[in-house]
């Protein structure tokens, strides 16, 4: 009894606080005791370390919905919207199908396989055609009413779910598994023992001038074991995006560049026409770029967008086109910028040619309408550069890459011959990543244009230019083999994640 005295006087408040609920479940300790979760926790790991308590904790995988599944929820699956199109209109062709049921190539042809396993369609002539019931459009189909149930746990899915399921996970980001814990806690013989005891005991905690003052001796100080294991504390830290971010800030610094900023939201003139890139290129559509709907930018002095404007007539490229429009309100539309190269076109743009040779560089977000993947995110960062010198050349160009690249742990470097639209020559740039076992493409990099930088600078001076995407670059050090690892914010990986240091690995 007496052993049993001492572990009661070894007990924190909280600890004797949730003793007599343990076996409830961690919603009701924490109706019955007013303590926060975490708290609770962290006591009955004292608890457990004490012998009081065995935990068991098990881990439930729960489905939840992805950023496509998000999407579709509001605005039906793919196969939804072309059942609906289909059911209300005559056979179409299969690129009529595709158009007006409004899906990408790849969304269009899931649903062709689905539909067409379910009966629901059939080919005609080479026309697409609706070939099932009235019955069938009106009532939702097993994959629209297994995404309107979740979150669920997949251990108590139905077997019909489970194939759903099945079929589901193979389709980009509909489905997102999490894992949720589940505690389970059971008193030991030696924990059944204390709670038989009074555990509403008054122990000082810690020892105040006013206890000093006013010492009874009917007081006692609660006992400290100090060979008790103790729970893992984790400290705070930044994340490991930004703490790459920052390193290679001082890498650039280091090699002599200055740092230029720019705007997250920039107009088309700067993002486009100003890099030589034409008012009807592909990659000026919404398919790949994000507009800011009714927002109109301005352009920058009358010298500059007449220079730009003539550049891309071809009058600095001896393939002048008068027939070639430009179209000012076209220039003026303000977009996600799409990459951090329109801050090298303004920072150009701002240059005193007496104060030559000039070396810039910038890390910062771009935008990019794109299908999210293992080596694709629609929202990522950059790292730009630019070297403005008369005698720059493209072996300077692969020797600022070189340096930079080594000093964030590629070994394996190499440049491929490549084209883009404002640089000539041009190359891509490419490492060797551990973790995926392949080269991989992280940006182009080249010399800029005339076209570029005579409506800019006033006279072609050469301009060495990169932009990459940063976060594959750190890909390899922390052996991450798929992009959208990087901003998961999972607490037990972000904590599990080393800190940076120049050289890695």
């Amino acid at each position: 009894m007496t052993e049993i005295k001492k572990l009661i006087g070894k007990l924190s408040p909280n600890e004797r606080k949730i003793l007599p609920f343990v076996e409830a479940s961690l919603e009701e300790i924490e109706e019955k005791t007013n303590l926060e979760k975490i708290a609770i926790l962290r006591s009955l790991d004292f608890l457990e370390n004490k012998g009081l308590i065995k935990q068991q904790k098990n881990v439930t995988q729960i489905i939840h919905l992805g950023t496509n599944g998000l999407h579709y929820k509001k605005t039906h699956l793919p196969e939804r919207k072309l059942i609906n199109l289909l059911s209300n209109s005559k056979p179409l062709s299969l690129i009529e199908a595709q158009k007006e049921a409004h899906l990408s190539e790849n969304e269009f042809r899931v649903s062709l396989g689905i539909l067409k396993r379910k009966n629901m369609i059939k080919f005609v002539n080479g026309n697409i055609t609706f070939s099932g019931t009235k019955e069938e459009i009106s009532k939702k189909i097993p994959e629209e009413i297994l995404i309107d149930s979740l979150p669920k746990k997949v251990t108590i899915l139905t077997k019909e779910e489970k194939d759903i399921l099945e079929e589901l996970k193979n389709r980009k980001e509909i489905l997102e598994f999490k894992e949720e814990k589940e505690i389970i806690v059971r008193l030991t013989d030696i924990g059944k023992e204390v709670l038989k005891e009074n555990l509403n005991v008054d122990l000082i905690e810690e020892l105040t001038p006013e206890i000093i003052k006013n010492w009874s001796s009917n007081k006692k100080f609660r006992t400290y074991d100090l060979t008790t294991p103790l729970p893992a504390l984790k400290s705070g830290k930044k994340h490991f995006v930004t703490q790459s971010i920052e390193q290679a800030k001082r890498i650039w610094l280091d090699m002599g560049f200055k740092e230029m900023n720019g705007n997250l939201t920039e107009t088309s003139f700067w993002v486009f026409d100003a890099l030589f890139t034409p008012q009807d290129h592909p990659a000026r559509e919404m398919q790949d770029t994000f507009f800011i709907k009714n927002v109109s930018g301005k352009l920058p002095a009358q010298d500059i967008t007449e220079k730009v404007k003539r550049a891309q007539r071809g009058e600095f490229n001896q393939i002048k086109s008068e027939k070639l429009n430009w179209d000012e309100n076209e220039a003026k539309k303000v977009v996600l910028r799409t990459h951090t190269t329109s801050v090298s076109a303004r920072t150009i743009s701002k240059i005193k040619k007496e104060s030559l040779p000039l070396k810039y560089f910038t890390i910062g977000k771009v935008f990019r309408n794109e299908t999210l993947d293992w080596s694709h995110l629609f929202e990522f960062y950059q790292t730009e550069g630019i070297v403005i010198d008369k005698n720059a050349n493209l072996r300077n160009l692969f020797g600022y890459l070189t340096e930079f690249y080594k000093k964030m742990g590629y070994e394996k470097i190499k440049f491929v011959p490549s084209f883009f639209a404002y640089t000539e020559p041009s190359v891509e740039i490419q490492v060797f990543n551990k973790e995926k076992n392949k080269w991989i493409e992280l940006g182009g990099a080249g010399i800029l244009r005339p076209e570029v930088v005579i409506p800019l600078l006033g006279e072609y001076i050469p301009i060495l230019a990169w932009g990459q995407g940063f976060e594959r670059i750190i890909m390899n050090s922390y052996k991450i083999k798929d992009l959208r690892e990087v901003y998961e914010n999972n607490i037990k990986e972000l904590r599990n994640k080393p800190y940076w240091r120049i050289g890695w690995p």
